[in-house]
Protein backbone atom coordinates (compact mmCIF):
# COMPACT_ATOMS: atom_id res chain seq x y z
CA UNK A 1 0.00 0.00 0.00
CA UNK A 2 1.00 3.44 -0.91
CA UNK A 3 0.67 6.58 1.79
CA UNK A 4 2.99 9.22 0.71
CA UNK A 5 3.98 10.54 -2.70
CA UNK A 6 5.52 13.89 -3.90
CA UNK A 7 3.07 16.00 -6.27
CA UNK A 8 4.10 17.72 -9.49
CA UNK A 9 2.88 21.61 -8.61
CA UNK A 10 0.07 22.76 -10.98
CA UNK A 11 1.85 23.97 -14.39
CA UNK A 12 3.32 20.51 -14.62
CA UNK A 13 0.80 18.79 -14.15
CA UNK A 14 -1.33 21.13 -16.85
CA UNK A 15 1.38 20.66 -19.39
CA UNK A 16 1.86 17.00 -19.23
CA UNK A 17 -1.76 16.15 -18.81
CA UNK A 18 -3.28 18.72 -21.55
CA UNK A 19 -5.52 20.23 -18.80
CA UNK A 20 -6.38 23.85 -18.97
CA UNK A 21 -5.78 26.17 -16.80
CA UNK A 22 -8.02 26.54 -13.52
CA UNK A 23 -8.03 28.48 -9.79
CA UNK A 24 -7.25 25.21 -7.54
CA UNK A 25 -6.77 25.57 -4.08
CA UNK A 26 -3.09 25.01 -3.38
CA UNK A 27 -1.65 21.18 -1.85
CA UNK A 28 1.43 20.63 -0.18
CA UNK A 29 4.35 18.87 -2.29
CA UNK A 30 4.60 15.62 -0.15
CA UNK A 31 1.18 14.12 0.03
CA UNK A 32 -0.42 11.50 2.70
CA UNK A 33 -3.55 10.26 3.24
CA UNK A 34 -6.66 12.29 4.12
CA UNK A 35 -4.68 15.58 2.95
CA UNK A 36 -5.63 17.31 -0.12
CA UNK A 37 -4.25 16.21 -3.46
CA UNK A 38 -4.85 17.16 -7.18
CA UNK A 39 -6.09 14.23 -10.26
CA UNK A 40 -6.94 14.60 -13.45
CA UNK A 41 -10.24 13.45 -14.18
CA UNK A 42 -12.59 13.64 -17.59
CA UNK A 43 -13.68 16.98 -17.84
CA UNK A 44 -17.66 18.69 -18.94
CA UNK A 45 -18.24 18.51 -22.46
CA UNK A 46 -16.30 21.60 -23.31
CA UNK A 47 -13.00 20.15 -21.75
CA UNK A 48 -11.86 16.38 -21.96
CA UNK A 49 -9.89 16.81 -19.07
CA UNK A 50 -10.05 18.66 -14.93
CA UNK A 51 -7.43 19.38 -12.55
CA UNK A 52 -9.66 18.79 -9.39
CA UNK A 53 -8.30 19.23 -5.91
CA UNK A 54 -9.61 16.69 -3.47
CA UNK A 55 -9.04 14.62 -0.39
CA UNK A 56 -7.05 11.29 -0.65
CA UNK A 57 -9.39 9.23 0.72
CA UNK A 58 -12.45 8.54 -1.08
CA UNK A 59 -15.83 9.07 0.71
CA UNK A 60 -18.42 6.82 -0.46
CA UNK A 61 -21.98 7.80 -1.31
CA UNK A 62 -23.60 6.19 1.53
CA UNK A 63 -20.99 7.77 4.20
CA UNK A 64 -22.54 9.79 6.81
CA UNK A 65 -19.85 11.86 7.12
CA UNK A 66 -16.17 12.95 5.70
CA UNK A 67 -14.49 11.95 8.15
CA UNK A 68 -14.28 8.03 8.11
CA UNK A 69 -13.15 5.85 10.59
CA UNK A 70 -11.51 3.29 8.34
CA UNK A 71 -8.90 4.12 5.45
CA UNK A 72 -9.45 4.55 1.74
CA UNK A 73 -6.85 5.77 0.90
CA UNK A 74 -5.82 2.45 -1.24
CA UNK A 75 -8.29 0.70 -3.21
CA UNK A 76 -7.43 -3.29 -3.99
CA UNK A 77 -7.88 -3.36 -7.92
CA UNK A 78 -9.32 -6.65 -7.59
CA UNK A 79 -12.05 -6.08 -5.23
CA UNK A 80 -13.43 -2.94 -7.16
CA UNK A 81 -16.41 -4.63 -8.63
CA UNK A 82 -17.46 -6.13 -5.72
CA UNK A 83 -16.32 -3.85 -2.38
CA UNK A 84 -18.78 -1.36 -1.53
CA UNK A 85 -16.63 1.72 -1.34
CA UNK A 86 -15.41 1.70 -4.38
CA UNK A 87 -18.43 -0.54 -6.53
CA UNK A 88 -20.07 2.15 -7.79
CA UNK A 89 -17.21 4.66 -8.28
CA UNK A 90 -15.86 1.95 -11.00
CA UNK A 91 -19.01 0.90 -12.58
CA UNK A 92 -19.92 4.53 -13.04
CA UNK A 93 -16.27 4.99 -15.10
CA UNK A 94 -15.02 7.67 -12.41
CA UNK A 95 -11.44 6.67 -13.13
CA UNK A 96 -8.60 9.79 -12.53
CA UNK A 97 -5.10 10.02 -13.00
CA UNK A 98 -2.74 10.78 -9.26
CA UNK A 99 0.20 12.80 -10.57
CA UNK A 100 3.44 11.90 -8.87
CA UNK A 101 7.14 12.69 -9.21
CA UNK A 102 7.65 9.64 -6.70
CA UNK A 103 6.20 7.49 -4.44
CA UNK A 104 7.70 5.85 -1.24
CA UNK A 105 7.38 2.32 0.11
CA UNK A 106 8.74 0.84 3.31
CA UNK A 107 11.67 -2.18 2.87
CA UNK A 108 12.21 -4.79 5.29
CA UNK A 109 14.71 -6.63 4.30
CA UNK A 110 16.93 -5.97 7.13
CA UNK A 111 14.50 -6.36 9.41
CA UNK A 112 13.33 -2.90 10.17
CA UNK A 113 11.68 0.15 7.93
CA UNK A 114 14.05 1.57 5.44
CA UNK A 115 12.02 3.71 2.96
CA UNK A 116 12.04 3.37 -0.89
CA UNK A 117 11.73 6.25 -3.42
CA UNK A 118 10.33 5.06 -6.64
CA UNK A 119 10.72 7.63 -9.57
CA UNK A 120 10.24 6.97 -13.52
CA UNK A 121 13.51 6.06 -15.28
CA UNK A 122 12.66 8.21 -17.91
CA UNK A 123 12.23 11.26 -15.58
CA UNK A 124 8.68 11.79 -16.12
CA UNK A 125 5.96 12.14 -13.94
CA UNK A 126 4.13 8.92 -12.65
CA UNK A 127 0.26 8.93 -13.86
CA UNK A 128 -0.74 6.56 -10.81
CA UNK A 129 -4.51 5.01 -11.52
CA UNK A 130 -7.37 6.48 -9.15
CA UNK A 131 -10.97 6.81 -8.43
CA UNK A 132 -12.94 9.76 -7.63
CA UNK A 133 -15.44 10.57 -6.03
CA UNK A 134 -18.17 13.49 -4.78
CA UNK A 135 -19.81 13.24 -1.98
CA UNK A 136 -22.50 15.66 -0.80
CA UNK A 137 -22.84 16.54 2.88
CA UNK A 138 -26.69 15.88 3.63
CA UNK A 139 -26.54 18.92 6.51
CA UNK A 140 -24.78 21.57 5.14
CA UNK A 141 -24.88 20.78 1.31
CA UNK A 142 -20.82 20.84 0.39
CA UNK A 143 -19.60 18.95 -2.30
CA UNK A 144 -16.26 17.12 -0.96
CA UNK A 145 -14.05 15.28 -3.73
CA UNK A 146 -12.01 12.97 -3.23
CA UNK A 147 -10.29 10.07 -4.69
CA UNK A 148 -8.39 6.42 -3.98
CA UNK A 149 -4.87 4.88 -5.40
CA UNK A 150 -5.59 1.63 -6.56
CA UNK A 151 -3.06 -0.96 -6.24
CA UNK A 152 -2.54 -4.49 -7.39
CA UNK A 153 -0.97 -7.97 -6.39
CA UNK A 154 2.86 -7.60 -6.97
CA UNK A 155 4.23 -10.87 -5.20
CA UNK A 156 5.73 -11.62 -8.68
CA UNK A 157 7.38 -8.79 -9.50
CA UNK A 158 11.22 -8.73 -8.90
CA UNK A 159 11.30 -5.14 -7.02
CA UNK A 160 7.92 -4.24 -5.96
CA UNK A 161 7.91 -8.12 -3.99
CA UNK A 162 10.64 -6.71 -1.91
CA UNK A 163 8.65 -3.96 -0.22
CA UNK A 164 6.49 -4.64 2.88
CA UNK A 165 7.03 -6.39 6.16
CA UNK A 166 6.96 -10.28 5.29
CA UNK A 167 4.01 -12.15 6.70
CA UNK A 168 6.28 -15.44 7.80
CA UNK A 169 3.28 -17.77 7.88
CA UNK A 170 2.65 -17.33 4.43
CA UNK A 171 4.84 -18.59 1.33
CA UNK A 172 6.96 -16.02 -0.77
CA UNK A 173 4.16 -16.09 -3.49
CA UNK A 174 1.06 -15.88 -1.28
CA UNK A 175 2.47 -12.80 0.72
CA UNK A 176 -0.40 -10.40 -1.18
CA UNK A 177 2.45 -7.50 -1.86
CA UNK A 178 0.81 -4.65 -3.26
CA UNK A 179 1.94 -1.80 -5.77
CA UNK A 180 0.62 0.81 -7.73
CA UNK A 181 -0.82 0.69 -10.87
CA UNK A 182 1.14 3.24 -13.56
CA UNK A 183 -1.41 4.85 -16.32
CA UNK A 184 1.63 5.30 -19.42
CA UNK A 185 0.76 8.78 -21.34
CA UNK A 186 -0.70 6.32 -24.42
CA UNK A 187 -2.95 4.54 -22.32
CA UNK A 188 -4.65 8.18 -20.50
CA UNK A 189 -7.65 8.21 -22.61
CA UNK A 190 -8.47 4.76 -22.44
CA UNK A 191 -8.28 4.63 -18.74
CA UNK A 192 -10.29 8.18 -18.45
CA UNK A 193 -12.65 7.30 -21.27
CA UNK A 194 -13.10 4.01 -22.27
CA UNK A 195 -14.83 1.10 -21.01
CA UNK A 196 -14.67 -1.19 -17.98
CA UNK A 197 -13.10 -3.93 -19.98
CA UNK A 198 -10.64 -1.65 -21.28
CA UNK A 199 -9.86 -0.15 -17.86
CA UNK A 200 -9.24 -3.55 -16.84
CA UNK A 201 -6.49 -4.39 -19.40
CA UNK A 202 -4.72 -1.49 -17.46
CA UNK A 203 -4.44 -2.97 -14.06
CA UNK A 204 -0.76 -4.16 -14.04
CA UNK A 205 2.26 -3.76 -11.84
CA UNK A 206 4.72 -1.25 -13.67
CA UNK A 207 8.04 -2.91 -15.40
CA UNK A 208 11.30 -2.35 -13.62
CA UNK A 209 12.53 -1.08 -16.65
CA UNK A 210 10.23 2.32 -15.78
CA UNK A 211 11.23 2.09 -12.68
CA UNK A 212 14.28 3.79 -10.61
CA UNK A 213 14.11 3.17 -6.85
CA UNK A 214 16.25 3.00 -3.79
CA UNK A 215 16.51 3.48 -0.44
CA UNK A 216 16.09 7.45 0.26
CA UNK A 217 18.77 9.52 1.58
Amino acid sequence: MCNRYVSPDQAAIERFWHVGRHNQPQWAREIFPRAPGPFVRPGASAAPRELVVGQWGLVPWFAKTAKLTYSTNNARSEELASKASYKQSWLHGKRCIIPAWSFDEPCWETGRNVWWNFRRADGQPWGLAGLWNDWTDPQSGEVISSYTMLTINADLHPLMSRMHRPDPKLPPDRQDKRSVIAIEPGDVEAWLQGSIDDARELLRVPSVEAMEAGPKD
